[in-house]
């Protein structure tokens, strides 16, 4: 074989290479994750790291609560403020409202024209499934063990309650690599359900302190629970 023959077949062999190995980088890029391939605390720090250091939050979510086999579906826009303020703003059905103001949970149901209020250290074992929305998550803290599943780039994390005292069992967090939670599943003591779906995430934006008061509007029910 002449010397431009080899040359030839040196190239033609060379792009095959190459070929071969673009190929299965491309086809490893697909293959989903592990659970083996999974850093457990290097994906629970992250979320930490994000949501503890946020000073405000607005967000859309989509709730399924399921009781006995029956669903319901509500969904509307979440507002945070640290520490412990928050505004659920429904608009399925619309004009339900929760809002902590930080020191009281005040509760608006309209289609029952009425409204309850309590203290917010009086729903303190119901924080750890939703602590990241107010920046004080510890998973370590909140929780007792956990268990990974990949969902192609993104992770699966299930966290077992820290006692059986709690009113729920295990909370399930579905994680993206960015370390941004995306969906959440609360399995209860009562074998009911709770589903939230988080999208359109906007960080420390600006959001008025009025809105984590409460008035209750004129004619409506209300309530001091204790």
């Amino acid at each position: 074989m002449n010397a431009d023959k080899t040359s030839v077949f040196d190239r033609r062999l060379l792009v095959f290479i190459i070929g071969k190995l673009c190929a299965l980088l491309l086809l490893a890029a697909l293959v989903p994750l592990r659970a083996a391939d999974i850093n457990v605390t290097q994906v629970l720090k992250g979320v930490e790291d994000r949501y503890n250091h946020i000073q405000t939050l607005e967000i859309s979510f989509g709730e399924i609560n399921t009781l006995q086999g029956r669903k319901r579906s509500e969904r509307g826009d979440l507002f945070l403020r640290k520490p412990g303020k928050m505004r659920w703003q429904y608009t399925q059905p619309a004009g339900k409202l929760f809002v902590s103001d930080g020191k009281f949970i005040y509760a608006y149901y309209p289609d029952d024209n009425r409204a309850e209020k309590m203290k917010l250290k009086e729903t303190d074992d119901m924080r750890a499934p939703l602590a990241f929305l107010l920046g004080r998550l510890n998973f370590k803290e909140d929780f007792r063990s956990f268990a990974a599943t990949p969902d192609r780039d993104n992770v699966f994390i299930t966290a077992q309650a820290k006692s059986d005292n709690m009113p729920y069992t295990e909370v399930t967090f579905l994680i993206s690599p960015d370390s941004v939670i995306h969906y959440i599943k609360v399995k209860n003591q009562d074998g009911s359900l709770l589903e939230y779906t988080f999208e359109n995430e906007k960080r420390n934006p600006p959001i008025p302190e009025s809105m984590f008061s409460f008035v209750p509007p004129p004619g409506v029910e209300f309530t001091e629970l204790k």
